[in-house]
């Protein structure tokens, strides 16, 4: 019985041992987080430069994609009409 009984001694303390440690986790998480806050914030501007130049770029890249697509789709039909309007006529 006494055995039972120091077996759970253990297991509670180790229990508490855990909500411990998962207190002392998250303590030092917030503080980490509240540490670097000042430094979050004196980067936003640029982070938010970087992502405006980003979003440029891609609608810049795919304006001029577009641009070259739609001449070289147009060429693509002038050529294969008469393949189309052939296969229509004798197929």
């Amino acid at each position: 019985m006494f055995t039972l009984m120091a077996l759970f001694g253990v297991l509670m303390i180790g229990a508490v041992m855990l909500a411990a440690l998962v207190i002392v986790a998250l303590a030092a998480k917030f503080a980490l987080k509240l540490v670097l806050l000042p430094l979050k914030l004196l980067l936003l501007p640029i982070i938010a430069i970087v992502v405006l130049v980003k979003i440029a770029v891609l609608f810049t890249v795919g304006a001029v994609l577009f641009a070259i697509f739609i001449p070289l789709a147009i060429l693509c039909a002038i050529f294969a009409a008469p393949f189309f309007i052939a296969a229509a006529v004798f197929g």
